[in-house]
């Protein structure tokens, strides 16, 4: 079955998930964050076939989320970098993150944490805000048309 694409769609989710909608294309963004940077890391640590992998890498590429350098030790070969849009999506994969905890582990079930780099204690909850800083609940927000400026 042929994929629709969403590309001119009005939500910006939908726009979002034409972009990099499969798993497979967050899962390898999730490795990238990890320090994966040559096509064997991302192989070995998500052990996707190769063909599907390099499909998945080259649509990152030519949709801007990640480009391909050549590698930091001067070998022959090329490494895949996060662009700045790519790395716009760990705060997205810190939302399914927080998720799936509160959803899919229970709570004597071991699982990875996400710490701070720099102190490794747990990051805080991703909370919904106003624009003047006050907590909001999921059923105070809702979707309305922006018109654009002429």
């Amino acid at each position: 079955m042929r994929r629709i694409s969403l590309r001119d769609a009005a939500c910006p989710i939908a726009r979002s998930l034409d972009e990099v909608g499969h798993w497979w294309t967050l899962l390898i963004v999730r490795d990238a964050f990890n320090g994966a940077r040559r096509f064997s890391e991302f192989q070995k640590g998500l052990g996707l076939a190769k063909n599907i992998l390099a499909r998945r890498l080259r649509q990152l590429v030519e949709n801007g989320v990640m480009e391909l350098r050549p590698a930091a030790t001067g070998g022959a070969y090329r490494e895949y970098h996060l662009t700045d849009k790519g790395r716009g999506l760990r705060l997205v994969l810190i939302a399914l993150w927080q998720w799936g905890e509160d959803n899919f582990f229970a709570a004597d079930e071991n699982m990875a944490i996400m710490v701070e780099r720099a102190t490794g204690q747990p990051i805080g909850r991703l909370k919904l805000t106003a624009q003047d800083g006050r907590a909001l609940e999921p059923e105070a927000i809702t979707s309305a048309k922006r018109h654009p400026v002429a």
